[in-house]
Parts: C-alpha cells; structure tokens; sequence
C-alpha cells in the first residue's frame, strides 16, 4: 500500500489537511502575542486577554460562518483551496450480493451540515479550551497541595487573629461559610480535572486512528467530526475557484437588494456594507499575514535549545507550620483571645517573631526581657523581636 503523498485529483493530501487542522492554532498563538505586543503600551488591552478565549471564539465564528456561507468550506480549507462536500454513497450490485460495489458521490453542503460545521469548528474547540484551563488550574492546585500539603495540613487547628485580637477566624468555618455554589463548582471543577485526562487521551487516539488511516487511503474521511457529518474535504478545481468568486458577488449584490428605506438610506447602507466586506476580506488576509509573522517572530527569538533549557516553575511555597508548644513552655489557652502569661483578654497585643504568638506587651516585655525566650515555644528572643499589632490606623 503506498502513502499519499502527491497532488492528484480532487482528493486532499495529508499534508494539506494537516496545514489546514494547525492553522487556527497557529493564528491563534499570533494575535495572542500580537495584543501582549501591544498591551506594553496599552494597559486596556489587557482586558482582552482576559478573554481571550470568548474573543477568539467570536472571531472564529465570523470567520467560518462566512467562509462557509460563500466557499463551502472552513477559512482554513478555503485558503488551501480546499472545499466540504457532502457525501452520499450508493451500493451497486447484482441481487445476490455479489460484487457489490460502493459508489461516491459529492454534492453540496445542506444548511444544517453547515450549521453542525460552525458547531465542530467553533464550540467544540472553544469548551475544550475551557476545560483544559480548568484541568490545569486543578493540576496546578494538586502539585502544590503534593508539594506544601493542603491548606489544612499546613495550618492545622491554627486560627488567625485580626489587629486587635478581639475576633478570630477559624480555618474550620470555611466550610460552613462557603456557598451551595461554591460547592457545586468545586465538584464539577475535580469531576472536570479526573474526566478530561480521558476525554482528551480518547479524542487524540481517535484523531491519530483517522490521521494514519487517510494516510493509508483507508478512508476519506480526515476526523471523527467529518465522518459524524458524512462530509469529505474536496481539492477546489479552477472552475470551482471562479464560481466562487461569482458566487460571492452574488450574494453580496443580493444582500444590497434587500436593503429598504428611502434613496439617501440605501446609499449608505450600501457604502457601509461595502466597508464591512472590505473589512473582512482584508482581515483575512491580514490574519494569515500575523500567522506567518509570529512564526518568523517565534523562530528568531527563541530557540529549541531555550525551551529544552528552560527552568521549571513550581507555585509559591507556604508559609511555615506553626511552631510547637515546648513541654516546659506555658501551655495556650483554649479561648485564644486570651494571653497565656496572664490568662486575661489581651491588652495592646504585641507578637513575638520568632514564634509568631500573640500576648499582652506589658507580660510578654517583662517575661522575655528576664528569661530571653519565648514563653510557649521556649525559642530565643529578645525584646527587639517584640512587634506591636495595630488596627483601625
């Protein structure tokens, strides 16, 4: 069985449909760097990156629905030439069964295959490019915990203290505070963060089943989303090329047709249509333009040997665990608004650094100004490692 690696016919290569799959992550990763670019010297910009996700989708939406509407086939296909069709097979052969013979044939794309084709080539990716951010925040999160230890582990039965000592906020009332949403989205994130490493590990092994059997010219089908459809990816013949640009002015001359209202109106609904299909025929040569300079940009300035040398970013480490009560050290009250050297309500709470426990600044400058050390932990210390806590300045 030989590979397919020529040109003939109205049969794709693999090459060709591959460049087509890899070109709207390529354009992608250019308008991403083109807007970091550009948010040096305009802080808004920002804004967009935030959704980066919600823009590219929208953008991608224009695109392929227009592509669609006037080529038959997505903006990346349609820039390689390449056109959907619809494919409906007959079997031919005697009444036995015998020699039966499967003939294809390719017609146009009806309306709701082309409405499934924007399902495939834009909602699809865009809530797989959700669910990967998701799966790597819950990844993130799990490193650190193996690494630091949950937040429980790390605090314990610690309790934070405000300013002035009067309240106390309990790491074991989180629970209790947080929100029946809250919860749920927790859930759905760690059902998201077990889920997707299958659900992605299944699509890739059926995309490369697909990718090596339209290789072999097993199948003309290139992905599991063209067989759902019962759509082949066709070479465009020069006739085809020319019938679309027709079929472009057509349906823009149409489109002028139906604009209503009196004689001045329809003038400049007419010239701002006109700018619009201006606008979006030189975006898109202005988009595939930005694809090829990102990937000049990204071979210039960053090497293979950079990335393969590239240090690994690990999150934050902790704050350290609280220190122990020393055997011999006075034990801690059990209402921890209360000083442990005098057992009363604290008055003008000072910390002690070196241990991190909060007392009374009169008992604890006498206590460490006579023994030099802490009075729970036993630690060295000095009156210079008292710290006055403050609130309400």
């Amino acid at each position: 069985m030989l590979f397919q690696v020529g040109g003939q016919g109205t049969r794709p290569t693999f090459f060709e449909m591959a460049a087509a799959q890899q070109l709207p992550s390529s354009l992608r990763a250019a308008l991403t760097y083109s807007l970091g670019v550009l948010a040096l010297r305009r802080p808004f910009i920002h804004k967009i990156l935030d959704y980066e996700d919600e823009c590219f989708a929208l953008l991608t939406l224009v695109l392929e629905t227009h592509s669609l509407r006037t080529t038959d086939g997505s903006f990346a296909e349609s820039l390689y030439g390449l056109r959907r069709r619809a494919v409906k097979i007959k079997v031919k052969g005697d009444n036995k069964g015998q020699d039966a013979k499967e003939e294809i044939n390719h017609t146009g794309l009806e309306k709701r295959q082309k409405v499934l084709s924007v399902v495939f080539l834009v909602i699809l990716p865009y809530l797989r490019s959700k669910l990967h951010s998701i799966y790597n925040k819950e990844r993130e999160a799990a490193l650190q915990a193996s690494l630091w230890g949950t937040e429980d582990e790390r605090f314990g039965d610690t309790d934070y203290f405000d300013g002035g000592g009067n309240s106390i906020v309990s790491t074991s009332s989180s629970d209790t505070e947080e929100s029946v949403r809250d919860r749920l989205r927790k859930k759905i994130r760690k059902i998201v963060a077990v889920c997707y490493p299958w659900i992605h590990a299944g699509n890739e092994g059926l995309s490369f089943a697909y990718q090596l059997l339209y290789l072999l010219d097993a199948t003309g089908f290139y992905s599991l989303g063209l067989h759902a459809l019962g759509i082949h990816v066709c070479r465009a013949t020069g006739q085809e090329l020319m019938d679309t640009s027709s079929r472009i002015s057509k349906i823009r001359s149409r489109e002028r047709e139906r604009l209503r209202g009196p004689p001045w109106l329809k003038t400049v609904q007419s010239a701002l249509l006109s700018c619009a299909y201006g606008v979006l025929d030189y975006a898109q040569t202005g988009l595939i333009a930005a694809v090829f300079f990102f990937k000049m940009m990204e071979w210039w300035y960053q090497s293979a040997e950079e990335r393969m040398s590239a240090p690994t970013v690990y999150p934050p480490p902790p704050p350290p665990p609280p220190p122990k009560v020393a055997k011999e050290g006075i034990p801690l009250p059990t209402d921890r608004t209360l000083c442990p050297l005098c057992s009363q309500k604290r008055a003008n709470p000072s910390v002690v650094a070196v241990s991190g426990l909060v007392f009374c600044y009169s008992c604890v400058f006498r206590y460490v100004s006579q023994y030099k050390r802490c009075p729970v932990t036993l630690m060295p210390a000095t009156v210079d490692h008292i710290r006055r806590l403050f609130h309400d300045v």
